[in-house]
């Protein structure tokens, strides 16, 4: 499954194989973790769209329903009753998928050059960011340009506390508080509370 724009709009399509079977382009090699050209024609006009959106769904001021109708253009998937409170922003939008009952405060950040996905009933405080993006940690390689990402992964029943970071490649576990400011950089378990920076479990739940 891939995103696509047609007709102007980001959508999910399924592609085949034997298209892409000799060279893998730049958006397949962002999904697939491996080293890619973010300056590519195609990621480009991805992210000039999802610019669009954005720019409309934070002009949505207490229109709900215009929320909601930006929102299915612009994730990948969403559940039902759903609260992204704007400003709200993101690279792609459609490698974004949340389940039901989300909440997102003001001004969180999704870097979604992979994909972000949360379960249902998860509430994130204000400033939350989460980043599937990374760069080379080499010098010599990052100063080339070509960028990384990693998927996150959320549970369900997950709370993630104001202006905590989520890194690239995590897993947070289901029923699991992130306290606020935490900084994640490795993988969080069920049923606990971690917080810190890096964070760090210090209560079974």
């Amino acid at each position: 499954m891939h995103c696509r724009l047609i007709d102007g709009l980001l959508k999910i399509e399924t592609l085949s194989c034997d298209k892409y079977k000799d060279m893998k382009t730049e958006y397949e090699k962002m999904l697939a973790g491996e080293l890619y050209d973010a300056g590519d024609a195609e990621l480009s006009a991805m992210r000039m769209k999802a610019r669009e959106l954005m720019h409309t769904y934070n002009q949505t001021a207490l229109d709900k329903e215009k929320r909601i109708a930006v929102l299915q253009h612009l994730l990948g998937k969403a559940g039902k009753n759903i609260d992204i409170q704007p400003p709200f922003f993101c690279d792609y939008g459609c490698h974004i998928e949340v389940g039901d009952n989300f909440f997102a405060n003001f001004n969180c950040v999704f870097l979604d050059c992979n994909y972000i996905k949360i379960g249902h009933n998860a509430f994130l405080g204000p400033a939350v960011q989460i980043y599937a993006a990374y760069h080379p940690l080499h010098a010599s390689e990052r100063i080339k340009g070509p960028e990384l990402a990693s998927p996150v992964t959320i549970g369900n029943n997950v709370w993630i506390g104001g202006g905590s970071i989520i890194c690239d490649g995590v897993t947070i576990g289901d029923n699991t508080t992130i306290g606020a400011g935490s900084v994640v950089v490795k993988d969080i378990p069920a049923n606990v509370v971690a917080v810190g920076n890096p964070c760090r479990v210090i209560k079974k739940l």
